[in-house]
């Protein structure tokens, strides 16, 4: 196979990318877009297997390669295959770590053997700049690993581990010792870059690692979905650094691509938290937000219904919004409330559903679980178009949200103020199902459940819901 042969197939793989990026934008072409995806990737790969044999000059060192396709490829059908669409989030933060592991691991092996990569000739220095690039892409790479390690661990919730707990971890001087890691890291990496010493490359890696770490966990758990999209950037920009020192247009290509798709969304999540895009990037947000702030809290009193209450209500409606969240998913209710919705259409209801950018744990959450209850697209709204609706809805139905239908965002002082919301508490008559009163993610109370006009039907969701359809006459 030519080089030019190779250019070529590395160019139809990276419009497939491209193709794929704007297949995903929209959710009715959005199975387009993951064909080109798997297309692209399908072409790079052989490619790849067909490059690595020329320059070996067997096929000898191929069958590493198949090995590691054919383990990397089950594992990841596997996981695909058994995660449940609540833990999808974590999968997300697993596979970054995953794509930041490697960039660490190919520039450990590309320094210690550059001549096998085509980097430099055997016995002689690595040019300066592919030194840079190793040093950046290492460097990105282990803070994505590490600090999706700790993301993972938050989405989780279920480990006793400090780190892995939703609430942020904050210390005094925090910041300064950021700022000091993060010069020191730079500093080894330029030494590297200036005298190969192995001893600075490892030393920065370490200091990368821990900095990964001391980025994320000040973060609460409310601010998951931006980590997310952020550590999805970080894990791009790896890739293109390495892909540099490499001499691989895909990579660069690919990783340049998921880089800025990531920022671009980064920036889009945190304009729909009031967050500061900056301080996202420097991890120096989040920590003022955290589980536990209402728990302290007396009690207070709600007015309570039935599954039956709420049938009813909806039933005599001419107008239904509905506001799903991540209680929603944990239940997998999506099924059972496409039958709501669709019993209520039949009975000439108007029914749409409310999207927030944040609701759940990682952006498009949501929209993937409707997608999945084969939801009418035409029936979803974001946020901007649907908010007007509100005040002329007769019903508005919140099935696990709460922060992101919070008015305590529209009031100064508190930790979520600025943050854009659904306005349900706008809509006539306020039905929201929860299994209990305990605060959201970001451990604030919400005012939307002791309003009069609210209704609270305590529960699990895909239950709630069920008895809701049985109900509607």
């Amino acid at each position: 196979m030519s080089l030019n042969l190779v250019t070529l197939l590395y160019l139809i793989a990276s419009v497939c990318f491209i193709q794929a990026l704007k297949g995903l934008s929209h959710p009715t072409t959005s199975i387009r877009g993951n064909l080109f995806g798997m297309t692209g990737m399908t072409i790079a790969v052989l490619t790849t297997a067909a490059l690595i044999v020329k320059l070996a000059g067997s096929p000898i060192g191929l069958g590493y390669v198949l090995a590691g396709l054919v383990i990397g490829g089950g594992a990841g059908a596997y996981m695909a295959n058994k995660v449940e669409m609540t833990k999808m989030p974590e999968l997300v933060a697993f596979m970054h770590s995953m794509i930041g592991l490697a960039a660490v691991f190919i520039a450990i092996a590309a320094v210690a053997e550059p001549y096998a990569f085509g980097i430099a000739p055997k016995g002689m220095e690595i040019p300066a700049g592919n030194r840079l690039e190793l040093f950046l892409g290492a460097a990105i790479g282990a803070i994505t690993f590490s600090g999706s390690v700790i993301a993972f661990g938050k989405l989780s919730g279920k480990y006793k581990f400090r780190l892995f707990q939703g609430a942020p971890v904050t210390f005094a001087g925090q910041h300064m010792l950021n700022l000091v890691l993060g010069l020191a890291t730079l500093g080894l990496g330029l030494a590297f870059m200036a005298t190969e010493s192995w001893p600075a490359f490892f030393a920065m890696l370490a200091l990368a690692f821990v900095m990964g770490v001391l980025i994320i966990i000040p973060i609460g758990g409310a601010d998951m979905p931006v980590v997310v999209s952020m550590l999805n950037s970080y894990s791009g920009w790896a890739a293109a650094g390495i892909g540099f020192s490499l001499n691989n247009s895909m990579l660069i290509i690919a990783g340049s691509l998921v880089g800025s798709s990531g920022a671009i969304l980064s920036y889009i999540m945190c304009k729909a938290m009031n967050r500061s895009f900056f301080s996202v990037i420097l991890g120096g947000f989040g920590a003022e937000v955290g589980p536990g702030e209402a728990g302290g809290k007396e009690q207070r009193h709600v007015k309570s219904g039935s599954a039956d209450d709420a049938a009813y209500i909806l039933a005599n409606a001419e107008t239904v919004i509905i506001v799903p969240g991540y209680g929603l998913a944990v239940a997998r209710a999506q099924h059972a409330v496409n039958e709501l919705a669709e019993k209520l259409i039949h009975k000439g209801i108007t029914v749409k559903y409310a999207i927030h950018p944040v609701a759940g744990r990682m952006p498009g959450h949501m929209n993937v679980l409707l997608a999945e209850a084969e939801v009418p697209y035409d029936q979803v709204f974001e946020m901007e178009d649907i908010n007007g609706e509100f005040g002329q809805a007769d019903v508005a139905i919140i099935l696990g949200a709460n922060d992101v239908v919070n008015p305590a965002a529209l009031q100064k002082g508190t930790p979520i103020y600025g943050m854009p919301i659904l306005e349900a508490y706008k809509a006539k008559t306020i039905i929201v199902n929860k299994r209990s009163m305990a605060a959201g993610y970001a451990g604030l109370d919400n005012e939307l459940f002791y309003m009069d006009k609210t209704m609270m039907v305590f529960g699990d969701a895909k239950k709630v819901v069920e008895d809701m359809v049985k109900a509607v006459e």
